[in-house]
């Protein structure tokens, strides 16, 4: 399916639930969820800690198992997928951001960003290229030879936000992704963020408690006991 058709969801959730045991009392996180978003939408996904952002995140991203209901991404249906699909789907169809950059300590940013696209089959060059392109749209140009520890916080984020975008996912999850940085910082790097984003066509669903940083998005949902209001 193509990203960059019209009234294609590239997201389709419906009754996405999750509960937990602990001894004899069970705890429902998500109590069916039903969510959509449209190509190229980029939607804040508000919340307090512990309100089950993270874990409909990774319900989404298919990082977990035992979740109920369905989930269809860029119209595949994709909740009772093997492993080999979702390993497909991640890397073909998903972009992820954290709140914590995990970059490869021991690469530089652009090797960091290079890294994905040869285990999507990406050409060496051609991946370098992308890797050099996304990072000076991102205000890297001149970092591209740093490693994590050389760069600043807010640079770490915008190489891991450039490697979730180096194989042209058609959605990208950001689990609080400037949550680690300062006021100032986390609205710089979100507005590039936001900005690439939306120059690539890229939908995004960005987990926040921030509701100033949320307002610059193309809509809000909240996630409440459990519920999206």
């Amino acid at each position: 399916m193509n990203k960059d058709a019209p009234g294609e969801d590239v997201l389709s959730v419906t009754g996405l639930s999750r509960s937990f045991t602990q001894g004899h009392v069970t705890i429902e996180v998500l109590r069916g969820v039903d969510f959509r978003i449209a190509p190229g939408e980029i939607v804040a996904l508000l919340g307090p800690s512990g309100s089950g952002k993270s874990t409909m995140l990774q319900a989404i991203g298919l990082l977990e198992g035992g979740f109920g209901g369905t989930i269809a991404i860029d119209g595949e249906q994709v909740e009772k997928a093997d492993a080999a699909t979702r390993t497909r789907v991640r890397r073909e169809k998903l972009g992820f951001v954290y709140q914590f950059h995990h970059l490869l300590p021991d690469f530089n940013a652009e090797e960091n960003v290079v890294m994905p696209q040869l285990i999507a089959g990406r050409k060496r060059a051609a991946a370098e290229e992308r890797s050099r392109k996304l990072l000076t749209e991102l205000g890297l140009g001149e970092r591209l030879t740093h490693r994590p520890s050389q760069l600043s916080g807010g640079e770490q984020q915008r190489v891991a936000v450039a490697r979730a975008l180096a194989n042209d996912p058609v959605l990208v999850l950001a689990d609080e992704p400037t949550g680690n940085l300062d006021e100032a910082t986390s609205e710089r790097v979100l507005g590039e963020f936001l900005k690439v984003v939306r120059g690539k066509g890229s939908a995004a669903l960005i987990a926040t408690h921030n509701t100033a940083l949320a307002r610059q998005m193309d809509r809000i949902v909240e996630l409440h006991e459990g519920r999206l209001v």
